[in-house]
C-alpha cells in the first residue's frame, strides 16, 4: 500500500505533545518504499474486477504469502538509519502476592551472561519516568512491597545481543529462585476501579416519556465504603441519584413479593477468565539516538494516536531529554488485546534505556499468557419479572460483579458496556442494572472482543429460556413477545438507530427445520446414537458498536489521469477494513480506490486541537471549546469497538461525497453543457440527484456516460476539487459542520474539512493550498453532539442470531457442535466474504468460550509464567461444524443502508444457543461457563 507523495518538510512535520514533537511513519509508507513496499503491497493480480466488485483482499496476497510486514517483523537491521546491532529484552515478574519483594538474584548466570543494564523502579523514579495515568501505581514493584498482582514485572534486563540473551532467558524462565520474597505482608488492597447503576421506569408505553432514566436523567454512582459500592437508600426528592435509587428499591420489593400472576426468575451466571489468543504476542523495538534526543518506535498497537501521547507524557519529565518522537505502527491482530496495554510503555522503556542501541522487547508465549489482558470474569445475579398471562416481561434486575484483574485497564468501562448490554434483544418496561469492576490478584482484564456484552447478553438468553421452560412456552415465541421494537427506549431511555429487525430473525428462526423439528430430531438421533444426546439451542442478540466517542479520519484525491489514492486513521487488524474502505470509495467516484494507506497518524492540512475528556466534558466546557475552529471532540479513533465499516466509512464516503460534488459532478456538466446554448445538457434537466454510476461511467437524465478517467481530467484542468481530508466525531449522533466550500455554503456531518484544488486551478486557490498541500476550511458553524448522549451508553446495534445442534456424550460429559446456522443483519453489506469470514472466526471464539477454554483465575493460573497453548484448550476445526455451518445475511432495506459493525456480535449468541442445546440434551441447567466435561457430567450422574 502506498500513500500519494509528501515532501520531506510535511513528512518530518507533526504535533507537538508535552514539548515533544511528534511524526508518524507508518511502515510501508512512501519513507520505507525502498525496504516495505514490495512486501506490503504484493497483488500480482488486480483486488477487485470490472463491477467493482472485490475479488480479493487487497492485501491478501501478501498476507497469505507470509509477506505483510508486522511490528514484531521488525529488526534494527530493517529500519534506515538505525544502528545494526539489535539488541534484547525482557521483564522480570513477582508472581507471589503475599509475601513482600526483596529483589532478584542473577547469580544464576555466568559473568558472561549478565544483562548489560538493569532496569528497576528507583531508576524509573530518580530518572523521571512518570507513567501513564491507568498505568502509573507501581509499573515496576519497588522492593519492600507486595505485588500487586500475580506477575507483577519488578525490572526490565537488556542485552547488546541476541545469543546472549537467549541462553540467559532460557535459565532464568521457570525458575522460582530468581525473585526473592521476604515476610508474608497483607495482600495489595484497592477500591473497586468503578461502579455503575442505570435504572429505568418506563411511560405508559414503551414509546411515551420515562418516568426515570439515565438519558433523561442520570446514571447512577455509589459511594465506596470498605472497598465495595455502598447505594444508600432511595428517596423521593430533587436528587437524582435519591430518585433513582427510590425506583430501584421498588422494584427490589416487588421482586421479593411479586402478584400472584408473576413468575420470578432468579438466578446466578458465571463467566471465567480468557486468553486473547492474538497470533501476534505483545512486542516493540525502539531506538533512543541521544544525539538528536529522538525515540523511534516501532509498536505493535490498535491506537497510535493514543500511544505517541501518552509515550511523550511519560518521557517529557525524564531525564533524557527526549526531542522527537517517531512512531513506526506496523500491522497488527490482536481484537481488543493490543488496546491500551501497558507493555508498549515497557517497550519505550527499554528503548530509552539501551544506551544508544536498539532494543527489542517480545513476549514469547509464555509471557503473554503470564502479561497479556485476559477477557473479565463476571459474577451475574439475573432476576426476571414475566407476566405468567401474556408473557410480557415486567422487572429486570441484574447486578454484576467484575474480576478487572491487578490493573485498572479498561474494567470500568467493561463493567458499564456489560451492564447495558445485558437487555439484549428485549423491551423491558423497568430494569435496574448494576455492575461493579474489581481489583484482583489475577492477571489484568481489559479490552477483549465483547467487551462484558459477551458475558451478560450470553446470560441473558440463557436466562430467557430457562424461563420459557419453566413457562411451558416455545422459546422463540417467548422472544417474539417480548422484542424489541424500532422507535422503543433501550435501558439507558435512549431511543436505538433506525430500523431494528429482530421480531423478522425470530420469525426466520422460527421456521427453520432445525428448530421446528427438534423433538422429533432428538428422539431420532437418541435412537440412533445410544452413546450420545442430541440437543437443539437457539440465541439471539443485539451488540452495540462504537464508543461514543468516535474520530475518524479519511482523506481522499485522484490524480488528472484517474487514480485514486485514499489514506486512513483506521489500523486494519485483520478484519479487511483496507478492503473494504477502498470499495466505500466507488460510492460517489465509481471505481474503489487504486491505493490505501491504513494507520495513517499524521494529519497537519486538519489542524485539529482537543482538550477534555468527551465522556465527562460538561455542555458549558463544550460550548465554549467550540468557539474554537480547529476544536474537535477527540482527535482521533483507535481501532476498537467494531468501528471500522460504519464510523471510519463515514470518514471515507463523505470524503468522497465532497470530492464528487465539489470535483466530478462540474466537471460532468461542464462536459455535458459544452457548445451553443448549453449543449445537449440544456434540453433536459439534469439534476445532480439523478446521478449514477454505470460500469465506472457516470450518467444522469440521460446524458451520455463519461468514463472517471476524463471526468478527473476535466477536474483538475478546471481546478476544481481533487482532493480532500475529513474529520468527524460521534457522541451516538453526528458533529454537523457548516463550510464554504469552492465559493458554495454546504452543510456536512464532519467537523474539520480541507479541500486541494486541481493543477488548474488559478495562483490565488494554489495559493491558499499551504497545509500539506490543502486548503484548511475555517467552520462557519457547528452544531455538537450534546454532552447528555453520553448518558445513551448505545444507539447503534447489530443483531446477530444462531441454531445450534450439539451431541453430549453420556459417559464422558464432552459437548460437541455439530452443525449451527445463523442469521446476521448488518445494514448494507460492503464484501459479504469479509462479513462471512468475520461470523465463522466470531462463532469459533464463542464456541470456544463456552466449551473449552478456561484457566485458574490466581494462582496456577497464567500468571504464574507456565501457561501455553499445551494447557490451554483453543477451539479447532473439529470443534467447530466447518463443513456443515451455515449462514443467512439479511438484505439491506433499501441502498441507502449504512453498513453496520459487526466484528464483535458474532461471537456471543453461539455461547447462549450452546448451552441452551446442552440444556435440551440433557434436560440440566448449567449456568457456569465453561461447559466443560466435568461440569457437564456432574450434572448427568451427580
Amino acid at each position: 500500500m502506498s500513500t500519494p507523495e509528501l515532501s520531506r518538510r510535511a513528512f518530518l512535520q507533526g504535533s507537538v505533545i508535552a514539548g515533544i514533537g511528534i511524526s508518524f511513519a507508518p511502515l510501508g509508507s512512501k519513507a520505507f518504499a525502498a525496504l516495505f513496499e514490495d512486501k506490503v503491497t504484493a497483488m500480482p493480480q488486480p483486488w477487485y474486477d470490472a463491477s467493482g466488485k472485490a475479488v480479493a483482499r487487497i492485501d491478501g496476497v501478501s498476507k497469505a504469502c507470509g509477506a505483510k510486514v508486522f511490528a514484531r517483523d521488525i529488526r534494527a537491521k530493517d529500519m534506515p538509519g538505525w544502528p545494526q546491532q539489535q539488541g534484547h529484552a525482557l521483564l522480570l515478574k513477582a508472581t507471589r502476592t503475599e509475601q513482600l519483594y526483596q529483589g532478584f538474584d542473577l547469580s544464576l548466570l555466568s559473568a558472561e551472561l549478565q544483562p548489560d543494564r538493569v532496569v528497576t523502579a528507583s531508576d524509573l523514579v530518580k530518572d523521571g519516568i512518570a507513567f501513564p495515568d491507568g498505568h502509573h501505581l507501581d509499573p515496576l514493584l519497588p522492593e519492600g512491597q507486595v505485588p500487586m498482582f500475580i506477575g507483577h514485572p519488578v525490572a526490565l534486563l537488556i542485552w547488546k545481543d541476541f545469543e546472549r540473551y537467549r541462553q540467559a532467558k532460557n535459565i532464568l524462565k521457570f525458575n522460582d529462585k530468581v525473585i526473592r520474597y521476604g515476610a508474608t505482608a497483607p495482600a495489595f488492597q484497592s477500591d473497586p476501579y468503578g461502579s455503575f447503576r442505570f435504572v429505568r421506569v418506563g411511560g405508559t408505553t414503551p414509546f411515551d416519556r420515562d418516568t426515570f432514566s439515565s438519558l433523561k436523567d442520570s446514571m447512577l454512582f455509589p459511594l465506596i465504603h470498605n472497598r465495595k459500592p455502598a447505594w444508600g437508600e432511595g428517596k423521593v426528592s430533587g436528587d437524582l441519584t435519591e430518585q433513582g435509587l427510590y425506583h430501584a428499591e421498588q422494584m427490589q420489593q416487588q421482586l421479593q413479593s411479586p402478584p400472584d400472576d408473576w413468575l420470578v426468575f432468579d438466578e446466578r451466571f458465571k463467566t471465567q477468565s480468557i486468553e486473547p489468543c492474538a497470533l501476534e504476542a505483545d512486542n516493540g523495538n525502539g531506538w533512543f539516538d541521544a544525539a538528536t534526543g529522538t525515540l523511534h518506535f516501532v509498536v505493535a498497537t490498535q491506537c497510535p494516536f493514543e500511544v505517541a501521547e501518552q509515550t511523550a507524557h511519560m518521557l517529557a519529565p525524564s531525564r533524557f531529554g527526549l526531542q522527537k518522537l517517531n512512531m513506526h505502527p506496523g500491522y497488527t491482530v490482536g481484537y481488543g488485546s493490543k488496546d491500551n496495554n501497558i507493555f508498549v510503555f515497557y517497550a519505550a522503556l527499554a528503548a530509552i534505556y539501551g544506551g544508544g542501541m536498539p532494543v527489542r522487547l517480545a513476549n514469547d508465549r509464555y509471557e503473554q499468557f503470564q502479561s497479556g489482558i485476559k477477557r473479565h470474569p463476571f459474577d451475574m445475579h439475573y432476576q426476571l419479572a414475566v407476566n405468567k398471562q401474556d408473557h410480557s416481561f415486567q422487572i429486570f434486575r441484574a447486578h454484576m460483579d467484575v474480576d478487572g484483574g491487578g490493573r485498572a485497564n479498561y474494567s470500568s468501562s467493561v463493567a458499564a458496556v456489560g451492564a447495558t448490554a445485558a437487555q439484549s434483544i428485549y423491551y423491558l418496561p423497568r430494569s435496574d442494572l448494576a455492575a461493579t469492576a474489581y481489583y484482583s490478584r489475577g492477571v489484568e482484564a481489559g479490552s477483549m472482543r465483547g467487551y462484558g456484552t459477551l458475558q451478560t447478553m450470553a446470560a441473558t438468553e440463557m436466562m430467557v429460556d430457562e424461563v420459557a421452560e419453566r413457562l411451558s412456552i416455545d422459546a422463540i415465541e417467548l422472544r417474539k413477545k417480548n422484542v424489541f421494537q424500532s422507535g422503543m427506549k433501550n435501558t439507558q431511555g435512549a431511543i436505538p438507530a433506525g430500523a431494528l429487525r429482530l421480531d423478522e430473525i425470530l420469525d426466520k428462526a422460527a421456521q427453520h427445520e432445525i428448530w421446528k423439528n427438534r423433538v422429533a430430531r432428538k428422539q431420532r438421533f437418541d435412537a440412533e446414537d445410544p452413546d450420545n444426546l442430541y440437543g437443539v439451542g437457539f440465541a439471539i442478540c443485539q451488540k452495540d458498536f462504537g464508543t461514543g466517542s468516535e474520530a475518524p479520519m479519511a482523506s481522499l484525491e485522484f490524480t488528472a489521469d484517474g487514480r485514486v489514492s485514499l489514506r486512513h486513521i483506521a489500523i486494519d487488524m485483520g478484519t479487511g477494513m483496507a478492503t473494504s474502505q477502498a470499495l466505500l470509495v466507488a460510492d460517489y467516484l465509481g471505481q474503489p480506490a487504486d491505493e490505501i494507506k491504513t494507520g495513517e497518524t499524521e494529519w497537519p492540512e486538519l489542524a485539529l486541537t482537543t482538550s477534555g475528556n468527551p465522556y465527562i466534558i460538561s455542555q458549558a466546557e463544550q460550548d465554549a471549546a467550540l468557539r474554537n475552529p480547529r476544536w474537535v471532540g477527540k482527535l482521533a479513533s483507535p481501532s476498537s469497538a467494531t468501528n471500522s465499516s460504519y464510523y471510519s466509512g463515514h470518514a471515507t464516503r463523505e470524503a468522497a461525497r465532497v470530492l464528487f460534488i465539489h470535483g466530478l459532478w462540474p466537471a460532468a456538466m461542464a462536459i455535458w453543457s459544452r457548445g451553443e446554448h448549453g449543449g445537449l445538457a440544456n434540453p433536459y434537466v439534469v439534476r445532480r440527484e439523478n446521478a449514477h454510476w454505470v460500469d465506472g461511467k457516470l450518467t444522469a437524465d440521460g446524458m451520455p456516460p463519461i468514463p472517471f478517467k476524463l471526468l478527473a481530467h476535466k477536474a483538475h484542468e478546471l481546478g476544481l476539487v481533487t482532493g480532500v481530508s475529513v474529520h468527524g466525531f460521534n457522541r451516538w449522533s453526528w458533529a454537523e459542520g457548516e463550510f464554504e466550500i469552492n465559493g458554495q455554503r454546504e452543510r456536512v456531518p464532519l467537523d474539520a474539512l480541507a479541500v486541494k484544488y486541481g493543477d488548474g486551478a488559478e495562483a490565488a486557490k494554489k495559493a491558499q493550498m499551504s497545509r500539506n498541500g490543502f486548503h484548511l476550511l475555517d467552520r462557519v458553524s457547528i452544531n455538537y453532539p450534546v454532552t447528555q448522549l453520553n448518558n445513551a451508553m448505545v444507539t447503534y446495534y447489530s443483531p446477530v442470531a444462531t441454531l445450534v445442534e450439539i451431541k453430549v456424550n453420556k459417559g464422558s460429559g464432552e459437548a460437541r457442535v455439530i452443525n449451527h446456522h445463523s442469521w446476521l443483519e448488518c445494514g448494507r453489506v460492503i464484501v459479504e466474504e469479509l462479513v462471512l469470514g468475520q461470523l465463522e472466526g466470531g462463532i469459533a471464539m464463542g464456541i470456544g468460550h463456552a466449551l473449552l477454554e478456561d484457566m485458574p483465575l490466581y494462582e496456577g493460573g497464567p500468571g504464574d509464567g507456565t501457561w501455553n497453548f499445551n494447557r490451554y484448550q483453543l477451539p479447532r476445526a473439529k470443534d467447530c461444524a466447518v463443513w456443515t455451518q451455515t449462514a443467512e445475511i439479511l438484505p439491506p432495506l433499501s441502498p441507502s443502508d449504512p453498513a453496520k459493525g459487526i466484528a464483535e456480535v458474532v461471537m456471543i449468541p453461539v455461547v447462549g444457543a450452546i448451552v441452551n442445546a446442552v440444556a435440551h440434551a440433557t434436560g440440566k441447567r448449567l449456568r457456569d461457563l465453561p461447559l466443560t466435561p466435568a461440569r457437564i457430567k456432574e450434572a448427568l450422574h451427580g
